[in-house]
């Protein structure tokens, strides 16, 4: 009986005392790179330099985009597009990729005299190793910012020199350019919406017309938008509507 009694507590106890905890396993890099090892040495005196110019790199080029986009003819000219769009009430034709797409390279025709000036005098300079990288860059600013100044308006430059704390400039080389955009952007912004509104007059009038006929006959349940529209587009068409807006446009900035 003494002996059935000490097998069972043997039983019970054994497993319990001789096993071991699972062991965890250890962790492994699937790629076989020494993270912790490269960003000791990223940050190493010597090597500290090469990494911030990365960081730089890949700063400048996230905002290349809206840098092209904000120092260029592109906001004027694609608002001005999308008011005659909306002008004409033909709801998304043309599509937006077609009024991008116009804005860009209109855009490019535009700034070609200028970005060759910035070939010429800034990058070609560089590649050949007669000045550095920094000159390079003061030196591409140069002809943009003459562009920027040729459209700035007074009020809109002044009232950012003011929000920035500055004082009147003696001359354009006082106005940093951080001040410079934004003053370029809304001064493109304001003058894209007069054209617009000078846009509108023609359609308005054109509406107006059609609903007030409409209402006169009686059929005030026929949308005027649906009878509106083929005239505005024969009245586009026949005073030649693209080539007096893109010509226009392009003239704007001459």
């Amino acid at each position: 009986m003494r002996i059935l009694l000490f097998s069972l507590i043997f039983l019970v106890v054994a497993p319990s005392a001789f096993s071991q905890p699972p062991t965890q396993p250890a962790l492994q890099n699937p790629l076989g790179v020494d993270i912790v090892g490269s960003a000791e040495r990223a940050i190493a005196p010597e090597n500290l330099s090469t990494t911030l110019t990365l960081v730089f790199l890949i700063t400048a080029i996230s905002l290349a985009p809206a840098f092209l986009v904000l120092t260029t003819s592109f906001t004027r000219i694609v608002v001005v597009l999308a008011f005659l769009r909306q002008a004409l009430a033909t709801q998304q034709t043309p599509p937006n990729q077609v009024l991008v797409g116009l804005a860009l390279f209109l855009t490019l025709f535009i700034m070609m005299p200028t970005y060759e000036r910035v070939n010429r005098e800034a990058i070609q300079p560089y590649i050949r190793g007669e000045v550095s990288q920094r000159e390079a860059f003061e030196r591409a600013l140069v002809p943009i910012r003459e562009f920027m100044f040729k459209q700035v308006r007074p009020q809109e430059l002044k009232m950012m020199m003011e929000i920035s704390g500055r004082g009147r400039p003696n001359t354009p080389d006082d106005v940093p350019t951080h001040v410079l955009i934004p003053a370029f952007v809304l001064s493109e912004l304001k003058t894209a919406f007069m054209i617009g509104f000078i846009l509108y007059i023609p359609f308005l009038i054109i509406d107006m017309v059609v609903a007030s006929t409409l209402m006169a006959m009686g059929m005030m349940m026929l949308p005027p938008i649906f009878v509106s529209l083929p005239f505005k587009l024969i009245l586009f068409v026949l005073v030649d509507g693209w080539n007096l807006v893109v010509g226009n446009l392009v003239r704007s900035f001459q």
